[in-house]
């Protein structure tokens, strides 16, 4: 029994007298015993045939002298033989590439591996396992192709995957350009370039991605080139006229250009090196929007069909990003066109001087329904408004002018305290606006505009609360008069309240939307106190310079829009 098994195992050959006899047969790799000085014991079936020999003829003969060559067929001195060395030293061993004799007359290489089976401590001899390595290679090779063939197809879903994720974070064309660029260069080409349709079928070179990334001396299609003719056999002007992708190998990219378009294009390929290029069209082919180019410069790794199907889905998604992109684009101008006109001019009573200022949301975010507004009511009080209605997109711009013509309407002649009117207001609301909730603030500034001395009146509807900027140095919020939002629903609190603060000659009232305080990632209070520390130390910059570096020295991040009204008060 071979050293180290245990009862279990003494049991099995017990009970069970042929077993192993039934798993060496069945083996299905070749296998041999050989005793103490090399002499063949046993061998099975598999052994027979690998070596084209019977077993029979195999017992008792020396392993060395009948199978060990060298590679001519010749024999092998005995201190040679790693095999006879091992036996010597009782220890396990390996070898790859050994010649052994078949009984055909056939040399094989071998791969083998040699364990000493032992018995109480006494050598009793080694089992030799032993495979065609020719064989064995070439099916490691067919399994490292494999490997290498899912590795490659979990890479190109992987990139697809991701580029569909990352295109859409965003709405922008230039910023969903430069991420593709990103993600292509290097993992899937040297080179990439994306040329749009603008116009009436004028195409621009846009982006152009290297080894370093964005080339911008490679966009040269800024200015007006002739279109792309119909007959042209050039791959991008194929693709751009409706054609199926094209895979282009070293010698294809050569030929001379046959229009004006083809010719930029052949001379971006030679400029960088293409051993072979890609072209596909960006959207579909009722929709195409431009074509992408991705090129190789190394002839050992040409673009393959796989390579084309993945680039050519890449196409179809980003061609579908930037048709969003322009319909957003599109809606987005019209709707900060149509915020931006129903701002009215401020007005400037007197001594007392106004400014404001509209901040559309960063790139990639929608037009949102900040607005601001300062009007002399018919009793020669000044009306300041600032406004924010739920929502981010035109309907939210459309429910901003709704309440803007409203709330003038219900201030201008009306004599109550502020409150009084944004409680009609509220009322108003659901019947004759399409605006579900908004949170605004409506002061009113009594006195005269040349002298003073003046007095605010206010309410807030769940807005931030004003900022009062003093000539000593002092910043105040003014947390007083808060009431719920508009629309809240009916019967949840009475009258809104209002209320009162005398304003020193010389102050500064900021009113302004939460696109100004509040930041993803950070609370509201850090929000107020950052504010608080910035308009302290432009406090005494002139109003406009206030309200132009106020919103620049704010930390990015903000992804609302911005509306700002201040007031100044003239100084005695």
């Amino acid at each position: 029994m071979v050293e180290g098994v245990g009862d279990e195992g003494r049991w099995w050959s017990a009970a069970e007298p042929g077993f192993w006899q039934q798993v060496v047969g069945q083996l299905g790799t070749a296998l041999i015993v050989v005793d103490p000085a090399g002499r063949i014991l046993a061998v099975n079936p598999a052994a027979e045939r690998l070596l084209d020999r019977a077993a029979a003829a195999l017992r008792g003969k020396d392993a060395h002298d009948l199978l060990h060559r060298d590679a001519d067929g010749g024999r092998i001195p005995r201190e040679r033989c790693p095999l006879l060395q091992a036996l010597a030293e009782r220890a396990e061993a390996r070898g790859e590439g050994d010649i052994f004799l078949r009984g055909d007359g056939r040399l094989i290489a071998i791969s083998w591996s040699a364990s000493p089976l032992t018995d109480d401590g006494s050598l009793k001899g080694m089992a030799v396992l032993f495979t065609d390595a020719v064989g064995d290679r070439s099916a490691r090779r067919e399994r490292a192709a494999y490997t290498r063939a899912l590795e490659d197809l979990t890479e190109r879903l992987t990139l697809v995957a991701e580029i569909t994720d990352v295109l859409g974070q965003t709405l922008e064309i230039d910023e969903a350009l430069a991420r593709l660029g990103r993600l292509l260069v290097p993992r899937l080409a040297d080179w990439a370039a994306v040329d749009l349709r603008v116009g009436s079928g004028q195409i621009h070179r846009v982006a152009v991605t290297g080894p370093t990334g964005r080339e911008a001396a490679q966009e040269d299609w800024r200015e007006r080139l002739p279109k792309a003719g119909e007959g042209a056999r050039s791959p991008l002007v194929q693709v751009l006229n409706g054609g199926d992708p094209v895979l282009q190998g070293r010698a294809e990219t050569a030929p001379p250009p046959d229009s004006p378009l083809a010719a930029v294009h052949s001379g971006f390929l030679r400029a960088v090196g293409a051993t072979s290029a890609v072209t596909v069209p960006l959207g579909s082919r009722r929709q195409i929007t431009g074509a992408l180019t991705l090129v190789r410069t190394d002839p050992a790794h040409p673009f393959d069909a796989d390579d084309l199907k993945v680039v050519s889905d890449i196409g179809r998604r980003v061609g579908l990003v930037i048709d969003n992109a322009r319909r957003f684009g599109r809606q987005r101008a019209v709707a900060e066109a149509m915020q931006r006109n129903l701002l009215a001019p401020l007005p400037q009573p007197g001594r007392l001087r106004l400014a404001a200022r509209y901040q559309p949301a960063p790139a990639g975010s929608q037009v949102g329904g900040d607005w601001y507004d300062a009007f002399e009511r018919k009793d020669g009080t000044l009306a300041l408004v600032i406004g924010d209605v739920v929502g981010h997109d035109l309907t939210a711009a459309a429910g901003m002018a709704q309440l803007h013509g409203i709330l003038r309407s219900l201030a201008w002649d009306h004599s109550g305290p502020p409150g009084a009117v944004v409680d009609r207001l509220d009322d108003a609301m659901p019947a004759i606006t399409t605006v579900p909730m908004a949170t605004l603030v409506l002061a009113l500034l009594e006195g005269s505009p040349h002298t003073g001395p003046w007095t605010l009146r206010w309410t807030s509807a769940g807005h931030p609360p004003p900022l009062l900027l003093t000539q000593d140095g002092q910043a105040q919020y003014l947390e007083a008069g808060q009431g719920l939002l508009l629309g809240a629903p009916p019967g949840t609190g009475g009258s809104r309240p209002s209320a009162a603060q005398s304003l020193p000659p010389g102050s500064t009232l900021l009113l302004y939307t939460d696109g100004l305080i509040e930041m993803p990632g950070s609370d509201l209070d850090t929000g107020l106190a950052r504010l608080r520390r910035h308009a302290l130390a432009l406090a005494h910059e002139p109003l406009d310079t206030l309200c132009d570096q106020l919103p620049a020295r704010m930390p990015p991040g903000s992804t609302d829009d911005v509306a700002l009204l201040a007031l100044r008060l003239p100084s005695p």
